[in-house]
């Protein structure tokens, strides 16, 4: 079986545009991109408010004493600790990325996450392409720490994407 069986003209095209880092494009324009310092700081207030919600929340809960009392289900918990954070995240932020395509940090800091035409994307297509599919990976012990080094460091590409933007055919805008 060809590679052309397989993939067709437009799909192949899509998936070279995704993997694409336009950095030998001159053609690209990324004067509209956001800094990565906005970035960053968008990412460090969303974590500090989901951890202002969900930490106190495992320690009410005997999380902390559990896994101490309970090593053998460390992964069990974490996998457990995952789930529960990207159900809280999708609560906290899902108004906000269905109608505008930003966290409360982007918003705060005036940014916000579009496809690669500049148009909004549905909250399902954020949730399901860009945010789970990393939040799965990074959840795999020692490996998915070191995926999500790799994910951070291709934001110093010139088209600013990570591999999670490259997975859902995003980029982080100014508004």
């Amino acid at each position: 079986m060809s590679e052309k069986d397989i993939w067709d003209d437009e799909d192949k095209k899509k998936k070279e545009e995704v993997w694409n880092d336009d950095d030998n494009n001159n053609e690209q324009d990324y004067s509209n991109l956001a800094s990565r310092w906005a970035r960053l700081g968008a990412v460090i207030i969303d974590t500090l408010i989901l951890m202002a919600i969900i930490l106190p929340c495992l320690i009410f809960s005997g999380y902390f004493a559990y896994q101490m009392e309970h090593p053998e289900a460390q992964y069990a918990l974490m996998a457990l600790s995952t789930l529960i954070g990207f159900i809280v995240f999708t609560i906290l932020h899902g108004y906000f990325l269905k109608k505008s395509g930003q966290t409360i940090g982007k918003k705060m800091l005036g940014i916000k996450i579009v496809d690669m035409n500049g148009n909004q994307l549905s909250l399902s297509a954020l949730i399901f392409k860009r945010y789970f599919p990393i939040n799965l990976i990074n959840a795999i012990p020692v490996i998915g720490g070191i995926l999500a080094l790799i994910n951070l460091l291709f934001i110093f590409s010139k088209s600013k994407r990570c591999v999670h933007d490259r997975i859902a055919g995003t980029q982080v805008i100014k508004v």
